[in-house]
């Protein structure tokens, strides 16, 4: 187990592989967990760090938060274990809210980032329907406070995602980690479903630094938002969309293919140099 103590938390992080840096943002849950099986496969090329977001799981937060920075924050956090862990400029893949942090991270760090992915980054405001999708994301946080997490994590996979997500995001968690998995949803609706889907992100400085954006989506999520904004963000960016196998967790339910893809882009990335 490792730590990295940073303002405001204690970050738990792990590493495997070896060659270039190469860090993995989770997305809504903010758990290392969700990675083993890609990060596994990414290791015969990169050194792979995944790591539980402040106020998730294992990375406890010490003392009072800047919640009306926290986007920025969780940015930050991500810049330091890339400078902890190397001297040199990382390739950095984040999914779903993971995706809007590193693209946070380029705006407030670019010379920390020598490619990213961001994988169907929930930036609701790159959206032309935006605004349906914020007041939904109202009802859900209502719904959560009404009933639990339980019923609005229900209604948010069914309406937001495909089918072949479906499995993965509403199984239950084993009993051992059932209650860190109710701290992980109560952190994440309280501060993260309608706080990071409405972020204006500076589209001027991603603009400036669109050579070092890949945007990504899966092949499934065609006509969902997370993936619809993977679209945007390529078109407004001008650049090639990487197509990933399956939905929103394609790194978990086509583990082989998403990495087979994924270390393909990014190779080519680095060959043009």
């Amino acid at each position: 187990m490792s730590y990295l103590e940073v303002p405001g938390a204690r970050l738990y992080y792990e590493t495997r592989g070896a060659g270039p840096l190469l860090l993995l943002i989770p997305g809504a849950n903010g758990d290392a967990n969700v990675f083993p099986p890609l990060a596994d496969l990414l290791a015969a090329d990169f050194t792979v760090v995944t790591y539980d977001r402040r106020g998730y799981t294992r990375s406890a937060l010490n003392g009072a938060q800047d919640y009306a920075h926290r986007l920025e924050t969780d940015a930050d956090d991500a810049r330091r274990l890339i400078e902890h862990l190397s001297d040199e400029p990382a390739a950095v893949f984040g999914t779903s809210s993971g995706g809007v942090i590193a693209l946070q991270l380029l705006i407030d760090h670019p010379q920390a980032v020598r490619a990213l992915v961001s994988f169907e980054p929930a930036a609701m405001r790159l959206l032309p329907d935006s605004e349906k999708w914020l007041g939904f994301f109202d009802e859900l946080y209502d719904l959560y406070r009404q009933s639990g997490p339980a019923p609005a994590r229900t209604l948010f996979v069914s309406q937001c995602f495909p089918q072949v997500d479906h499995p993965i995001m509403s199984r239950t968690p084993d009993p051992e980690r059932a209650p860190t998995a109710m701290a992980n949803a109560n952190y994440f609706f309280e501060r993260e479903l309608r706080q990071y889907t409405a972020v204006e992100l500076d589209m001027e400085k991603l603009s400036q630094r669109a050579a070092t954006v890949i945007p990504a989506m899966g092949l499934a999520s065609v006509g969902f938002p997370d993936g619809d904004i993977a679209r945007a963000l390529s078109l407004q960016l001008r650049r090639d969309l990487l197509e990933l196998p399956d939905g929103h967790v394609g790194y978990v339910t086509s583990s082989e293919e998403f990495a087979r893809r994924l270390v393909r882009r990014l190779k080519q990335e680095a060959a043009r140099g």
